[in-house]
Parts: C-alpha cells; sequence; structure tokens
C-alpha cells in the first residue's frame, strides 16, 4: 500500500499548507493553497465560477495565485466570495487576506490609497454612474487627453483642468461622465465642476465617505459614428489636506495621456517622481524621478497610447 500511504501524506502536507497560509496569507498563497489541496484545475475552477454566475478567465485566476495582480473589480471581489465556497473554505477567509495585505501594503506607501478604499470607491463610481443612467460603453474613444492638475499654497489638491479629443463609436453620443477623485478627507459636496468648451454641466453626483464626484457634461452636439470632438472641463476641489500624488486609471486603452502637475511657489515639493501599475492593486513600476520645471514649478509625463492601469505622479514635500 505504499501509493495510498503516500497520496494520505500529499494530502495532509497540503491540508497544512493550507491552514497556514490562511491564517497568515498571503492572498494569493492561500488562494493557490486551496486549490492545490482541493485538487482543482483552473478549468474547472473557472467553470464553478460560471455556474455561481461569476465571469472570470484562467488567465486572471492563475495571475492571483501567482500574486502577478489582485481582484479589485465589485465582480472579481465577487468572484473571491465564491471561491471561498467552491473550495471549502471559511467563510471571509480570502476577503480578510486580501484587506490585511492591504493594510500593510499601505502602511508601506503611506502617500497611496489603501486596495480597501479603491475597491469601495470603484462599487461607489458604479452606483453614481448608474443613476446617471450611464451604459457600460459610453461611446467615445479618447484620441487624446490633457490633464493639468493645480497644487495650492496649502499644498493642497486645488483643482484640475481636462481637455479631452474623442471620437464616437456609436450614433447619437450627447454627452462624457467626467470623474474626480479627491484626496482623503476631501468634501466632495463643496466641489464644483466648470465645462469650460464645447459642453455644459448636466448632473452631478458625489459621495461623501470615498470623496468620489461624477459630473455629467452635455455636448453642443450629437455625434454620429466615427465623428471627432473636442472639449474641456475644470474642477476646483481645494477641500482637503496635504496631497500627495495624482493618479489617473484607465479602463481600456486609449490615445494620448499628457498629465502635468503645477506647484504653488510658496509649496514646492523636495523631489517627484512618475509611475504605473497594470492595476489598483497591482505593485508599482516605472518610477521615474522627474525634476521641476523653470518659473511655472510643474513636472509632466506623457504616454504616447495608455494601455488600461494607472498613470500617476507622485511628490514629497521633505
Amino acid at each position: 500500500m505504499p501509493h495510498a500511504t503516500q497520496h494520505a501524506d500529499v494530502a495532509t502536507v497540503a491540508t497544512a499548507e493550507l491552514d497556514t497560509a490562511l491564517r497568515g496569507g498571503p492572498f494569493h498563497v492561500a488562494l493557490r493553497a486551496a486549490i492545490a489541496a482541493r485538487g482543482l484545475p483552473l478549468q474547472r475552477v473557472q467553470h464553478h465560477l460560471s455556474r455561481y454566475g461569476v465571469k472570470v478567465g484562467v488567465t486572471s485566476l492563475s495571475y492571483w495565485q501567482q500574486g502577478a495582480r489582485r481582484p479589485q473589480r465589485p465582480e472579481s471581489l465577487r468572484a473571491v466570495r465564491a471561491l471561498e465556497e467552491i473550495l471549502q473554505l471559511p467563510e471571509e477567509s480570502l476577503i480578510r487576506l486580501l484587506a490585511e495585505s492591504d493594510d500593510q501594503s499601505a502602511a508601506q506607501r503611506p502617500a497611496a490609497r489603501t486596495y480597501r478604499s479603491l475597491v469601495a470607491a470603484t462599487d461607489i463610481l458604479e452606483q453614481l454612474l448608474a443613476e446617471l443612467d450611464s451604459p457600460a460603453d459610453g461611446g467615445l474613444h479618447t484620441l487624446g487627453h490633457h490633464e493639468r492638475v493645480r497644487i495650492g499654497a496649502r499644498r493642497e489638491l486645488q483643482g484640475r483642468e481636462s481637455h479631452h479629443i474623442v471620437r464616437a463609436h456609436r450614433e447619437g453620443v450627447d454627452r462624457f461622465l467626467a470623474v474626480h477623485h479627491g484626496d482623503p478627507g476631501c468634501t466632495p459636496e463643496r466641489m464644483t465642476v466648470h465645462a469650460l468648451e464645447n459642453c455644459r454641466t448636466g448632473r452631478v453626483r458625489s459621495h461623501h465617505d470615498t470623496g468620489m464626484l461624477v459630473a455629467e457634461l452635455l455636448f453642443d452636439t450629437r455625434l454620429r459614428a466615427g465623428d471627432t470632438f473636442l472639449f474641456r472641463y475644470g474642477v476646483e476641489d481645494g477641500t482637503a489636506d496635504a496631497s500627495r500624488e495624482y493618479v489617473r486609471g484607465f479602463g481600456s486603452p486609449g490615445g494620448q495621456y499628457a498629465l502635468q502637475v503645477q506647484f504653488d511657489e510658496n509649496a514646492l515639493p523636495v523631489r517627484c517622481h512618475r509611475f504605473t501599475q497594470h492595476s489598483a492593486a497591482a505593485p508599482r513600476s516605472g518610477r521615474q524621478e522627474l525634476a521641476l520645471t523653470g518659473r511655472h514649478h510643474s513636472v509632466h509625463v506623457v504616454e504616447p497610447r495608455v494601455r488600461s492601469g494607472v498613470v500617476g505622479i507622485g511628490w514629497d514635500w521633505e
């Protein structure tokens, strides 16, 4: 009976590794141990998830268990909760590990928003967009986006201005939903949105706890498929304490993106840098120091063609 004994030993080891991983994490190690302990190939895991009404690709599952990416969208978090049942794990065990590893990374990166707050903001954003009857696809493809951020004398995010060049890829597009995510402690109810060129402000929705604001910008014309359009708007903020970074997320690939951050001459940072992320939960990469330019006291980055993920500029005050 050597083979049966060997099989039992392997199963015992796998179960012990799973118990250890569930207690101490991190998330990807626990997920990998749980899948190994149940002896399920990723294709079977994906099949089980589909029976729960959750769609997740095998590639995503592989990235999750390798630690290359982490679940962040509401749909992904629903998948994690379903995985707890499929893999016969205690309720909240994987979700708890996500939150704990988030807190650890937040301690290492105090200037960045926590993973938990980004997940909450993503969920709230979906609700705000639903309130404004936003379809999953807004019907616009971004050809160019130039964004200028102003940091005030109190080191606060004073405001920003966005200039968009878009092309409609379906008929009848006549609006754009602008999203502004203020710094921690901001008051979105006190922010104002200004339509500056070729648009006017429509409905505005906000959520205090996440600092999220969504504004409807109504175009002066109804676009046909293939039409290009330029519009410009601004957001006045200035409601939070010291700002330490500005990030822009992209859900899908697009055209050129330029981000400029301009500092008040009485509040200049000691250093600035650019960074990128594959997603809000992924490790930061592509760090590069940026030098303040001349009398305008600004730094900038240009992405000739954006990919899905995050582009940002961070700075240190001391």
